[in-house]
Parts: structure tokens; sequence; C-alpha cells
């Protein structure tokens, strides 16, 4: 799981649409066209640094349902809308989303780096050395952004990736 990893905030009806996908084409075929809008003003792209932020966020693994909530549900935690191997697409409500932007709203530079240096990553791609933080600390600015714009919205959020 090192690919490029992007947010995007959802109105209701969006999600409500989403919700409603039948299978994994169906939910595919939503992120699609989704992606196709790509409304700079709803999404954050997260590169790959969502591995190592998930993983500060949590206990340290690329897991689902790792950590606690709600800081578990940041990048890769919620409900997830693809059971295939080849993408996933997880999925937080807006009172989540809320949650989230809450939780995430004191973390900063400083609680990066030493959640960075106390956990041990299993089975990370990266070198786990001062280059992975830095650019991980460049996205968290954006990511706590993110979920406050999407809370204030009321929207509810998904985190897509491909594998």
């Amino acid at each position: 799981m090192g690919c490029r990893g992007v947010l995007f905030a959802l109105e209701t009806a969006d999600a409500e649409r989403l919700l409603a996908a039948e299978d994994d084409a169906a939910a595919m075929q939503f992120v699609e066209a989704v992606e196709e809008g790509w409304d700079v003003a709803w999404l954050m792209e997260l590169d790959k640094s969502w591995d190592v932020l998930h993983r500060c966020l949590t206990d340290g693994g690329l897991t689902f349902d790792g950590g606690e909530y709600p800081l578990s549900h940041a990048v890769l935690g919620g409900a997830l809308l693809h059971e295939g191997d080849d993408y996933i697409i997880s999925y937080v409500d807006a009172e989540q989303v809320h949650d989230i932007a809450r939780a995430l709203a004191p973390l900063d530079e400083e609680w990066l780096r030493e959640r960075f240096a106390a956990l041990t990553f299993p089975e990370y791609q990266g070198s786990g050395g001062e280059e992975d933080i830095e650019y991980a600390l460049a996205f968290l600015p954006d990511l706590r952004d993110f979920y406050q714009e999407a809370a204030r919205a009321g929207r509810a959020a998904i985190f897509t990736v491909d594998q």
C-alpha cells in the first residue's frame, strides 16, 4: 500500500449515492466521477504521506481498525466501501468528520515527531528516517484544514488509494 492517497469531502446527496452503491463496480464508478470533477476546494492530496500519517494517528500498523477513534478514522479508518484488493475507499460520515477535526486540531510538528519516534511500523516500506517524517509533516497542516473545512460544511469524507 504505497500509492497516492486522496481525501474528498462529500455533500450529503453524494455521500448517500456512494453508500447506496450495490457493489465494488458501482462504488468505483462513483469515485471515478468524483475524481474527474477534481473539486480542489473539497479534496486533499496526501500523496504517499498517508502511510506515515495513518500509522502515527493509530497504533503504528497499516490496518483499517488499529488505534483509537477518532484519529484512527482520519486516513484509512472508517467504513470500507470497496472489497477488492486493487483499491481502497474508506468513508466517514459528517459526525465523524467533526470528531476527527477536533482531534486533529491540537496536533503539531512536535506531536508528530514524538509519535513517529515512539512507534515501530510493521512492514513499513519507507526509510523510517528524517526524510519520511519531514514529508509527512508537510501534509499535516493541510490534513487539519481539510477536516476543519469539511466539518464546518457538514460534509462526509472518503479516503481513496489504489494499491
